[in-house]
């Protein structure tokens, strides 16, 4: 009897939690959608690898040419209905005071290393085999502190029309990623979820004390 009782209860805590929850996502998606709407910041020689968390999904440009020898694959990805994967290619940054030929100049955003669930299998570099982006075991692939390469993850931002991503997917040419946020918030459902549980098990807790006092009330029958 009391565990009926304590399960509204921790339902409704629940729910309370969840809501709260999804006040801090909401306002937390609000404010990178205003970073993301800022200009681009044009990133230093020597990045601050410490502050990088507070400027995620901040646009930047940056300049320098590619280098396709270290060149990695994260697959499979899937982008709207289209099997493919993305590919991730370090920029070899010039001091600024001069342009190279076959130099690029790219808009992009900031990221950090994405989390791994337990359905992702671990990367294997040494295979040529990645499935998740580990910022720091892909800057150590692409040389790491020996060649001077910094951890810096930067998703490169294409904003043309579903025309243009179209004819360069049929020729072969990579396409940057829409400028979004792509922040999963299912803390909505859960709130309805532990809000109902809560007012089901409530309803059925009354239930149960209203049959018990009427059993309790009823008069035993005498025999003689």
């Amino acid at each position: 009897m009391v565990f009926i009782g304590i399960i509204p209860v921790f339902t409704f805590a629940l729910g309370t939690w969840q809501l709260q929850r999804l006040k801090w996502k909401v306002n937390l998606i609000d404010e990178l959608e205003e970073k993301l709407q800022l200009r681009p910041l044009s990133l230093p020689p020597k990045i601050n690898l410490s502050v990088i968390p507070e400027f995620v999904y901040r646009k930047v440009s940056l300049r320098g040419r590619w280098d396709h020898a270290h060149t990695l694959v994260l697959a499979p990805r899937v982008r709207d209905g289209t099997h493919g994967a993305h590919v991730v290619t370090p920029l070899i940054r010039e001091n600024g005071t001069t342009t190279e030929d076959g130099e690029v100049e790219i808009i992009g955003m900031l990221r950090t290393s994405q989390p791994r669930n337990s359905f992702t299998p671990e990367n294997k570099p040494e295979e040529g085999k990645w499935y998740w982006a580990d910022v720091d075991a892909m800057a150590e692939y692409a040389g790491g502190k020996k060649a001077d390469v910094q951890p810096v993850f930067v998703e490169q931002i294409f904003e043309g029309h579903a025309g243009e991503a179209g004819t360069r997917l049929s020729k072969g040419i990579p396409i940057g990623r829409a400028p979004t946020i792509d922040l999963r918030n299912a803390h909505l459902s859960y709130v309805i979820t532990w809000y109902a549980l809560s007012g089901l098990t409530t309803f059925m807790f009354a239930r149960v004390l209203i049959h018990k006092k009427r059993f309790n009330g009823r008069k035993l029958p005498r025999f003689t």
